[in-house]
């Protein structure tokens, strides 16, 4: 590479050389034509010496102009004037042709030394060429020797890695070499140890008797056993601890709960009782062949019992709101004094409007007293018509403020939400309001009601399964039961005839008693729910669900009651052992 470098370079170097020869050949030749173009002139014709005579004589001309401040000088010498002011025409010519053959050489030499000096610049210019040239040529070879030794040093690194790369391949041969050895060592051995194994494996089964597999499975037999009764009495003392822990935390919650409402011990009757301030008022009443009391009957639909007692008007219906209507309408005929049908009319339309107007202020009265404000405007009427409607004589309305205080007693120590505990108990009777009218159980229709009014579905599911018409499923439905249980089973709360409530329990208890295999019966919730202990070895699964169908519909066909009763059979198998 260097050397070809080197050659271009001489190449470059002999153009320029050739260039500068061949511009001093031209400048020569360009002097020497100019030569011999002057010294032909001087051998032209008369006319062409006419010619350069008056060219002279301009020139002359010219020079006398500029003598006549100093003396001329022409051709080197001042100028002799011709005697008598003029010169000859021969010497004149002389020297217009020396004159014109002096400045043609001038200008010829001049433009030689012109070529000459372009000539030496060139040759300079290619001189400082090729020094350049030979200062890049330098420095090529200089950074190709670089190359060439970082080239070389990488080769004998290469070198030195490929000769590491081959003892490593050498050793793992080696090593290869050796695991192979060792893996069929190995496989000999297993070979040898299946073998002893087999052998031990036949001895044993030969002593004990037994296969592997039969071994195998008396052993898991025997843990799987004795697992499953150390996990029965785990089992058992949890839920022992558990079910001790959880009645006391219950007796706890229901005994604070009790202490802390504070009710009214009053009960209602059925049937209102209207006092008038004399007897002359029931002939007033009943009007003249009855037509006042059958206008009564017919516009509040309420029947009158007029009888012997002193002073005294029965008013009897099965809607108690309309009962509530009847009577406050027969109060404002009695004070007004005026009784006729159209007045009984007019009297009915006030009071059915006082009554509505009550019932609202009465549901309201009892949203406030619980501190609930955003139910909804019908429910609140619907809450307000059970003021007038009692259950064994206990106040509805009254039931259920009393039944949301304390649920919310019981979910405060609980750690629950009170104020959704008093919203789904002050609403679980709300079907009650309706059960004249639509037929079915109050909770089921109860829960319809709260759902199609938006309520929470925690507190419709509180309201359709606090009978247990419904799988109880939240934590919130079983305080609204319990909180129903303890308004509804407090002393004074409701009255019943006490022969007739335990006559209705003997006679559950005695149905289902009657049953072959029924060894006990309890009466549960008021007479609610029947359980039934069976026994195990007399009746099977099937016979217990025949016995609970059959004592069902017995009870239907036979008894009345309120709600609905629930029958259940219980079959249980219980094995007894003593450790001594």
């Amino acid at each position: 590479m260097r050397e070809g470098v080197r050659a271009v370079g001489n190449g470059i170097a002999l153009i320029l050389a050739v260039v500068a020869v061949l511009a001093l050949a031209g400048a020569v030749a360009a002097v020497t034509f100019m030569v011999r173009l002057s010294r032909s002139m001087t051998r032209v014709s008369p006319g062409a010496a006419a010619t350069g005579a008056e060219s002279a004589r301009a020139v002359i001309d010219h020079e006398v102009v500029r003598g006549e401040v100093g003396e001329p000088v022409i051709a080197g010498g001042p100028a002799r004037p011709a005697p008598g002011g003029a010169s000859t025409a021969p010497g004149i010519m002389d020297q217009a042709a020396s004159l014109s053959e002096v400045a043609i050489v001038d200008a010829a030499k001049a433009e030689a030394a012109a070529i000459v000096e372009k000539a030496e610049e060139a040759a300079e210019r290619a001189a400082k060429a090729r020094h350049e040239l030979d200062d890049e040529v330098r420095a090529v070879t200089a950074e190709v020797k670089q190359l060439r030794g970082d080239l070389e040093r990488r080769e004998a690194r290469i070198a030195e890695r490929e000769q590491r790369l081959d003892e490593e391949a050498r050793r793992m041969d080696k090593l290869t070499g050796e695991i192979d050895q060792r893996r069929r060592q190995l496989e000999e051995r297993r070979a040898e140890l299946d073998e002893l194994d087999a052998r031990g494996r036949s001895e044993l089964e030969r002593i004990a008797g037994l296969t592997a597999a039969q071994a195998k499975t008396e052993l898991v037999t025997t843990i799987e056993y004795q697992a499953k009764r150390e996990a029965a009495v785990i089992v058992r003392e949890i839920e022992g601890e558990a079910r001790k822990q959880g009645q006391q935390r219950a007796r706890k919650i229901v005994t604070l709960a009790i202490q802390r409402v504070a009710s009214e011990q009053t009960s209602e009757s059925v049937v209102s009782v209207l006092h008038l301030p004399a007897d002359d008022m029931k002939g007033r009443i009943i009007g003249r062949e009855g037509r006042n009391i059958r206008a009564f009957e017919t516009v509040t639909g309420v029947n009158l019992i007029i009888d012997d007692t002193p002073e005294a008007v029965l008013l009897s219906c099965f809607d108690p709101v309309r009962r509530e209507v009847g009577r406050l309408t027969l109060e404002r005929l009695v004070l007004d004094g005026r009784i006729h049908p159209q007045r009984i009319e007019e009297a009915y339309e006030q009071s059915r409007v006082t009554i509505e107007e009550l019932c609202v202020r009465a549901g309201e009265d009892a949203l406030i007293d619980l501190g609930i404000t955003d139910m909804h405007s019908e429910l609140t009427q619907l809450l307000g018509q059970l003021r007038y409607r009692t259950s064994y004589g206990q106040n509805v309305l009254k039931h259920l403020v009393e039944s949301a205080h304390i649920a919310a007693m019981m979910a405060s120590e609980l750690g629950l939400d009170p104020a959704l505990m008093k919203r789904g108990t002050v609403l679980h009777d709300i079907g009650k309001a309706l059960t004249h009218e639509v037929q079915g159980s109050h909770a089921l229709i109860g829960a319809e009601i709260a759902r199609r009014y938006g309520e929470n579905e925690d507190v419709v599911h509180a309201i359709e399964a606090h009978h247990n018409e419904v799988e109880v499923k939240t934590v919130e439905a079983v305080l609204t039961q319990a909180a129903d249980a303890i308004s509804g089973g407090r002393p004074g709360a409701r009255r019943e005839s006490l022969e007739a409530y335990v006559r209705r329990l003997e006679r559950l208890e005695e149905i289902a008693q009657a049953r072959p295999g029924v060894e006990k019966v309890y009466a549960m919730q008021a007479g609610r729910e029947i359980r039934v202990m069976v026994k195990p070895g007399a009746v099977d699964d099937i016979g217990a669900q025949v016995i609970a169908r059959d004592v069902a519909r017995q009870v239907q066909d036979e008894l009345t009651y309120p709600g609905q009763i629930r029958v259940t059979v219980i079959r249980e198998s219980r094995a007894t052992e003593f450790a001594r």
